[in-house]
């Protein structure tokens, strides 16, 4: 598991500062408030500790811990709760990372496994990402990018005049369809001496190879096609080019309902409500890749950690999932409160990751 950086000389001067007793309340309020999202107070501290203290040698504790940035009151008398930054501190320093059981992992190998078997990708991944939900108790998320899938078959068809759709199918039964421009004058059979020209080069290749053997025929191109043709060949290939270096395609998320499970709150109300836009307008998806991609293994964004949902204030457990060439494909993980259990969560995420892209490959 791969983590973003904990500021260091935070974390050394914490550690140091931090005895035995320190760390143990530390560790009881973070626990705490993972499991009930509540504030823990010094006499409730007292019943829980191993060792026996007074609530006022407790207080003073936690107003060391809260000098130190790791806990804070979030009313007037009330207990602690971890800061973002304690949160992060306990991730990285205490946090002991569980392992799936043989019943889990059987869980999970089965569903995605099933789930794959006679469907497209999209219904693979959406399955992925209903099983997180439902194991984490979070939203379920997936990352599907433009994979470069062997293609097996093409076709226009004209819509208007002016109009056409160009249907893409590729050879693991994905179907992508794209309204295009057709050039002026165009004929029906015009578009299906296209579709046949491409479809006589494309079987087996990516849209990549095949772009790169069309330019190496190109004088077969203009010998075989008229100038029409060949103008929709070139747009049916281009349409798609211009996908490939943008957003990636798509964001699967499920559970939702999930967040608001003990919500009361107005504040937290608010913060899921801009998460939730966040996940509808699906601006800047390739940042998720990205933060997925700069580690070699399960990454925990947690609060404005996570550039992509700051603004809600939610934390991210993202893993990438990588096709036969070891090449980052997509991503998925769980998103929720920052009170996600981590620990749990973590190979949950980890081993359906690795099970998809083995399933890819």
């Amino acid at each position: 598991m791969t983590k973003p950086v904990l500021d260091r000389d935070f974390h050394e001067h914490a550690l140091q500062s931090l005895d035995s007793r320190s760390r143990e309340i530390f560790r009881v309020i973070v626990e705490s408030y993972l499991r009930d999202g509540d504030p823990l107070g010094s006499r409730s501290l007292s019943r829980i500790l191993s060792t026996q203290l007074s609530p006022a040698t407790i207080r003073n504790v936690m107003s060391d811990l809260e000098h130190l940035g790791l806990i804070y009151a979030p009313h007037v008398s009330a207990g602690r709760m971890p800061t973002q930054q304690g949160l992060r501190f306990f991730v990285d320093a205490f946090m002991e990372i569980g392992d799936l059981s043989d019943n889990e992992r059987r869980i999970i190998e089965t569903q995605v496994k099933a789930s794959s078997s006679g469907h497209s990708l999209d219904h693979m991944l959406t399955e992925a990402s209903q099983l997180l939900s439902g194991l984490s108790r979070g939203a379920g998320l997936v990352l599907a990018t433009k994979s470069e899938a062997a293609l097996k078959h093409i076709e226009f068809v004209q819509l208007e005049p002016r109009k056409g759709l160009a249907v893409l199918v590729s050879q693991n039964g994905d179907v992508e369809n794209r309204v295009i421009d057709l050039p002026e004058g165009v004929t029906i059979s015009q578009l299906h001496e296209a579709s046949n020209f491409l479809n006589a080069h494309i079987r087996g290749r990516t849209l990549a190879e095949t772009r790169t053997e069309l330019s190496r025929l190109q004088e077969e191109t203009r010998a075989a096609l008229d100038t029409l043709s060949q103008e929709l060949v070139e747009q049916g290939l281009a349409v798609w080019a211009g996908t490939e270096s943008g957003q990636p395609a798509r964001l699967i998320v499920r559970g939702r309902a999930n967040l608001l499970e003990n919500l009361t709150a107005e504040a937290d109300l608010e913060l899921l409500r801009r998460l939730f836009e966040d996940l509808e307008t699906k601006e800047g998806l390739i940042q998720l890749l990205d933060m997925a991609e700069e580690g070699s293994g399960v990454r925990i964004f947690i609060g404005s950690e996570n550039r992509l949902f700051s603004l809600s204030g939610s934390s991210l457990v993202v893993a990438p999932y990588r096709d036969q060439e070891s090449r980052v494909i997509g991503a998925l993980g769980v998103i929720g409160p920052t009170r996600l259990n981590y620990a749990r969560i973590v190979p949950m995420v980890d081993y359906t990751a690795q099970i998809v892209g083995r399933l890819l490959r």
